[in-house]
């Protein structure tokens, strides 16, 4: 893996903490989505993919180790997907949750000034 790539991906994941740490489900949510693209970001950084390499093995070329491997594309798209939904899902949570409490704050109250 690169430098530049993995100082990337650390600074996603840095980044995407840091908010989930946060007191507001805004910046709880933008942390989740931020978490879960330095993870697809790394699982395609592990995978290993080729340019240029034929995805599909054809019978005249029988060495399977030239060809690129579907399955880190596969578990990003899958991951996507997922994480997409899972935003949703906490999107309608947290409209639901601030017109219960009247506030965006974790524990449903404000801190004392």
């Amino acid at each position: 893996m690169e430098l530049s790539l993995a100082i990337g991906i650390g600074a996603l994941t840095a980044s995407g903490v840091w908010l989930i740490l946060r007191p507001r489900t805004f910046q709880v949510i933008i942390g989740l989505s931020l978490l879960s693209y330095a993870v697809n970001l790394f699982i395609v950084a592990m995978g290993r993919v080729r340019t240029g390499a034929p995805v599909l093995i054809a019978k005249e070329i029988g060495d399977a180790t030239k060809h690129a491997d579907p399955l880190p594309q596969a578990l990003v798209l899958t991951a996507i997907v997922i994480s997409f939904a899972t935003t949703a899902l906490f999107l309608v949570v947290l409209l639901a949750s601030r017109g219960l409490a009247r506030t965006d704050h974790v524990d449903g109250q404000e801190p004392e000034a």
